[in-house]
């Protein structure tokens, strides 16, 4: 006579689901933490290619120009990288001098995007130790950064750009970048003399 063999009790099968839930719920997690490893939300890298000035005019020692600025824009993300709230600004012995927003957009997934920035500035004057300066005057070198104050002028411009890049097409998660140049200007004709970013 052959015995018959007793079905598996419950909590054998209860057991049996728990270690297989636990090993799933542990793969997950480890695939989540690899992709968000591999593919960590990361701040676009701006490149300041060239600065110019198109136009360029002095008068009773105040200056005045048109104020271009080309810069690429790459985004190292797994996915696309909306901006938005973004702005450049030009400073002159800490004072604003010219500002514009940079429209919205999006940038692919690996890709890099030049854009063109371009606005006036209006008359201000040359100042030197916050004092008005004539235009052709001396030439003083203010020490620090050899650029000539006189014959040459310096400007700061500022691009900022904020927005966000989607991870899993699901979560966002805000990025930021910021390029700050010194120029250099030559007061005699407008022409950039150095640009350090």
């Amino acid at each position: 006579m052959v015995k018959s063999r007793k079905p598996p009790s419950g909590r054998t099968n209860l057991a049996s689901c728990i270690v297989a839930t636990i090993f799933l719920i542990f793969i997950f997690i480890i695939i989540f933490i690899l992709y968000f490893t591999l593919s960590k939300p990361k701040s676009p890298i701006i490149t300041v290619n060239s600065i110019q000035l198109p136009s360029f005019s002095t008068s009773n020692g105040t200056v005045n120009f048109t104020f271009s600025q080309y810069v690429s824009i790459e985004n190292p993300n797994h996915d696309e990288f909306a901006h938005y709230d973004s702005s450049l600004q030009l400073l002159y012995s800490g004072n604003r001098i010219g500002f514009m927003f940079v429209p919205a957009g999006k940038i692919n997934s690996g890709r890099t995007q030049y854009m063109a920035a371009t606005f006036s500035v209006k008359a201000f004057p040359l100042t030197v130790n916050g004092q008005p300066e004539s235009v052709g005057g001396p030439t003083v070198t203010d020490g620090l950064s050899g650029f000539r104050v006189g014959s040459s002028m310096e400007v700061e411009s500022r691009l900022e750009m904020a927005g966000r890049v989607r991870v899993l097409h699901f979560f966002t998660h805000h990025v930021e970048s910021k390029a700050e140049c010194r120029i250099g200007i030559s007061v005699s004709d407008g022409s950039v003399t150095a640009f350090h970013c």
